[in-house]
């Protein structure tokens, strides 16, 4: 008797494991979305700032700063999407939330923001 029961519960596991289904998420923002800036520390020295956006299929994603080609900061973001507006919310830190759409017309494709201005380019 014990060996139907437990052959019964592992058959019942498997069978329950096997129903549950993730939707895929195939949103066109998915990916590594970039941009670069040179800043003039002083009239001799100047730094360049890499920001890195990582959008996962799990609305997640990680931002990261480099300076000078070294990682100074990074956090994690989440991000939704309603009507082709993508909005991007760091938890736990001060930066603002941003509300950004993406252009597909463009070469290389960009993420602008609400006025226009190019705030990343996909890489």
């Amino acid at each position: 008797m014990k060996k139907l029961f437990s052959l019964l519960l592992i058959v019942l596991i498997i069978a329950v494991s096997n129903c549950t289904d993730i939707p895929e998420n195939n949103d066109p923002i998915l990916g590594i979305w970039a941009r670069t800036a040179t800043v003039s520390e002083d009239s001799k020295s100047t730094s360049s700032i890499k920001e890195e956006w990582i959008f996962n299929d799990v609305y997640l994603g990680r931002y990261q700063r480099y300076s000078n080609n070294t990682l100074a900061f990074y956090t994690d973001f989440k991000w939704s999407n309603e009507d082709g507006i993508y909005t991007i919310t760091y938890s736990g830190t001060d930066i603002e939330e941003v509300t950004v759409s993406l252009e597909v017309g463009n070469e290389p494709e960009t993420l602008a923001l609400e006025d226009g201005a190019v705030f990343a380019t996909r890489e």
